[in-house]
């Protein structure tokens, strides 16, 4: 659960032996390229690795595929990518000129099928055109051009203005018709539609490629991939030289695998000025945390790794948010039933702990609250004796819901202070931990008599804000540094709406809850009051109450449960943002990465 140290590789070597470098580099999968050429550091991979899935696409959404070819030796599939990707720019260049036409020819159809005379036939007058509503038909008659209504129907009139310049002071803007009369642009419009036809028949032959062009899908990307990173690399005509960073556990197999093929290797740890890529490294059950996080933002690489509490944190807000038991089970159920089928894949078995934490979880506070589909138990069942929360009671459940708002912010500044080194850069962090818990005190010393709690309170708070104004700026000028303290200090009513901000747990909890009473209370009244055919409507708004319910509970889950650690604790926890690291790798390994 901690940020992997990287350093600074360098490969130097004969430029003939560069594409072997970039091969068996790829093979490896550990290192990430530094851009040592003209081109930017962010040069895009897409842009060349987009290539062969939108081929592929393109392919898949034929309706009719042809019979697939099966003999290797018929299929190179640089060259059937580039007939795939041509085929669909002229397939795409075709249908932007039909739908051209088809629009064009719409809006000249009311005019009829013309041929507009030479200008020098018009004494260089020319011909406007416009469609104008009724009503608007008398700005036309008062103006002073020479003009004529050829057509009139339901809405407009079609008004031919003759004049040299564009008139000003027309009511609607001209309809654009082009130089070509009507009978041209169906001519034409035929044409394309032919051509149209012509294409798909070339995609429809490309169709029996599909099956071996999706089974080296991968190699092509890996060459394209191969390719861009030849674009970072330094070469003239003696030598080439690669830079790039890689995780510290991989140097003793870079630095091997340079003596073995005679390229010279070194390594260096990186520099105070340098911005290594973040490389998070957390166990597999955990692993779904780093997604969280980096849904939001990267970690910068001389901050900490908070993926396991951030996977904590949200499974715990997932689970209050929801609070219903019922509704728990039915993603349990759900999950399991998906459990094979996403063990298939390296991202479904990388969320199914995080997912199986939140069912979890969700089962076990929905339990805690008493709610099943918005029934509580009675009180003498054994799901009854696990009822020890009640959802309803808003002091408690806005008490429980602050604290861990306290926890979470508390917790963020320890971890702020526990990753610098300088023990000056420690104490803003711990002073903002005096201020909170300082301010928390203070408001429990109004209702709780403890002896001292206030003093303390108050002391807490005064050491804490001393420590935030002496220390946020502590490498700057005495009258900057006081400055920056001060200005530092006015983060205070940001921590108490930060603090607040985590009544949301509560809030959408005891929406979730009421909801679900309300659908119940509204089928049973139906089938209290319809006896027969009511019982059909109140199963039905039972489901699709039920089952709004739950995808809101969801969402909410979801997006306030990363909310809270993404925004808050985010904003307190990690001050610096970083890039990811992506290492120079194939399609199917990423080694060092998993």
């Amino acid at each position: 659960m901690s940020i992997i140290t990287m350093h600074k590789v360098t490969f130097i070597g004969i430029s003939a032996d560069r594409e072997r470098l970039l091969a068996d580099l790829q093979t490896m999968g550990c290192v990430q390229i530094i851009s040592l050429t003209d081109r930017s550091a962010d040069y895009a991979e897409a842009a060349h690795t987009a290539g062969a899935r939108e081929a592929l696409q393109f392919l898949q959404t034929y309706p009719l595929r042809r019979r697939q070819v099966v003999d290797k030796q018929r299929f190179n599939a640089v060259k059937v990518q580039q007939q795939i990707l041509a085929v669909r720019s002229r397939l795409r260049d075709l249908e932007d000129e039909r739908d051209f036409l088809i629009k064009r020819i719409q809006d000249i159809r009311p005019w009829g099928d013309f041929v507009l005379p030479p200008l020098s036939e018009m004494d260089e007058q020319r011909l406007w055109f416009y469609a104008v509503p009724h009503k608007d038909l008398p700005k036309i008659e008062a103006s002073a051009s020479v003009w004529e209504v050829v057509r009139r129907d339901n809405r407009f009139c079609y008004v031919i203005v003759v004049d040299r310049d564009e008139p000003v002071d027309m009511p609607v803007p001209r309809i654009h018709l082009g130089s070509k009369s009507r009978h041209e642009l169906e001519t034409r419009l035929d044409e394309v539609e032919f051509t149209i036809e012509d294409v798909q028949a070339e995609r429809a032959y490309l169709t029996r490629w599909h099956d071996l062009f999706s089974h080296d899908l991968n190699q092509l990307e890996d060459r394209a991939v191969c390719e861009t990173a030849a674009a970072h690399v330094y070469t003239n005509d003696a030598a080439f030289a690669l830079q790039g960073w890689a995780p510290a556990e991989s140097l003793p197999a870079l630095e091997s695998y340079a003596k073995e093929q005679a390229f010279h290797f070194a390594a260096e740890a990186s520099k105070p000025e340098d911005n290594p890529p973040t490389l998070m490294r957390n166990p597999s059950w955990l692993a779904a945390g780093e997604d969280l996080v980096t849904f939001y933002m990267t970690p910068g690489y001389r901050t900490w790794d908070p993926s396991s509490v951030t996977f904590v944190s949200f499974v715990i807000f997932f689970a209050m948010i929801l609070s219903d038991a019922g509704y728990a089970a039915v993603m349990t159920v759900a999950l399991l039933a998906l459990w094979k089928k996403m063990g298939r894949s390296y991202s479904g078995r990388r969320f199914r702990p995080l997912l199986l934490a939140v069912s979890a979880a969700s089962l076990g506070f929905g339990a805690m609250v008493g709610s099943y589909f918005g029934v509580t138990p009675d009180d003498a069942s054994w799901l009854g004796k696990l009822h020890v929360l009640e959802i309803s009671d808003t002091d408690r459940m806005m008490m429980l819901s602050v604290v861990i708002g306290i926890f979470h912010i508390i917790l963020a500044n320890a971890m702020n202070a526990y990753r610098c080194k300088d023990w000056s850069d420690k104490l803003p962090s711990i002073g903002w931990i005096g201020v909170i818990c300082g301010g928390f005190m203070l408001a429990l010393s109004n209702s709780i008599s403890i002896a001292g709690l206030q003093t303390l309170s108050i002391g807490l708070i005064a050491i804490g804000s001393i420590l935030v104004v002496g220390f946020t700026a502590p490498h700057e000028k005495p009258l900057a540094r006081f400055a920056q303290g001060m200005l530092g200090l006015t983060k205070l009513s940001g921590a108490l709406g930060d603090v607040l901000s985590y009544l949301r747990l509560f809030a959408l909890g005891l929406a979730s809850g009421s909801l679900a009473v309300e659908f119940n209370n509204m089928a049973s009244g139906v089938y209290e009051g319809y006896p027969g055919i009511g019982l059909f409507f109140a199963l039905l708004i039972l489901i699709l109450g039920h089952a709004v319910n739950l995808l809101l509970g969801i969402t909410s889950g979801v997006i306030h449960g990363l909310r809270l650690n993404v925004i808050e604790f985010f904003n307190w926890g990690l001050k610096e943002e970083g890039t990811l690291y992506k290492p120079f790798k194939k399609a199917e390994d990423n080694l060092w990465n998993r």
